[in-house]
């Protein structure tokens, strides 16, 4: 299953639509969105380390975008830790599961 990241919306036509990846695609695919996520959350970070620096030599000179930037980079942080933690659980709950 190929998961799509939230976008503006387009409309494909059902027959334009790529064909059905097999189980081993779709984990790769899996993989790859969680990589992709991780790559967002660290440039959020050093963005925001960079504005903040920008700020402090004087380069920047408006204080809501060093704001901004560092509340944006915190809520992708406390967003990945917490689909971690869910992961994490969901792991713990099948490993409980009796077979």
């Amino acid at each position: 299953m190929q998961v799509l990241p939230v976008s503006p919306l387009t409309l494909v036509p059902a027959a334009s639509q790529p064909a059905k990846p097999d189980a081993a695609a779709g984990a790769s695919g899996f993989g790859r969105m969680l990589e992709r996520a991780l790559e967002e959350v660290n440039n959020a970070q050093v963005r925001a380390d960079r504005v903040a620096l920008d700020f402090l030599t004087g380069r920047v000179q408006e204080l809501h975008q060093v704001t901004i930037a560092m509340e944006e980079a915190r809520i992708m942080m406390s967003l990945a830790v917490e689909v971690r933690n869910k992961i994490v659980e969901a792991y713990q709950e099948i490993s409980r599961m009796q077979v």
